[in-house]
């Protein structure tokens, strides 16, 4: 807005911006999500702590966990899904990668993260599955 005196004066910003574009709502997303990264470190770091307390410790506090906060387990999972997945669509513009000389496609690099990321979850859950390291 052009004020009489010839400055430019610019409206404040709305709460809401991010939910004008859909870029800006992931981005507010991916932002949100790093808090729910930040929980579930803290989370695991408290079992470990449980964990070195004793098996009674521990098993009290997976018990309490999956008895009270179980929806707090189950939105962290997607928000912390969500935080992986987004980062592996921008790895490309964060780490542009050169092979012989030739700038590789970004979907080769996107597959590969996703590819491996599975790979990794396949491993963890047939170790858990089949009751790992007894």
């Amino acid at each position: 807005m052009k004020l009489t005196n010839g400055n430019y004066v610019r409206p404040p910003a709305r709460y809401s911006w991010w939910l004008r574009q859909g870029r800006y709502f992931r981005y507010m997303m991916r932002e949100l999500s790093s808090l729910f990264v930040g929980i579930f470190s803290i989370i695991m770091i408290c079992g470990l702590y449980q964990l070195s307390q004793g098996e009674a410790q521990f098993t009290a506090f997976t018990s309490s966990l999956w008895n009270n906060f179980w929806w707090l387990s189950v939105i962290t999972f997607l928000f912390v899904t969500y935080h992986s997945y987004s980062w592996f669509i921008v790895t490309p513009k964060a780490m542009p990668l050169r092979f012989s000389g030739k700038k590789v496609a970004p979907w080769i690099i996107i597959g590969a993260h996703m590819i491996l990321w599975l790979i990794c979850s396949i491993f963890i859950w047939f170790i858990f599955t089949n009751g790992g390291a007894q």
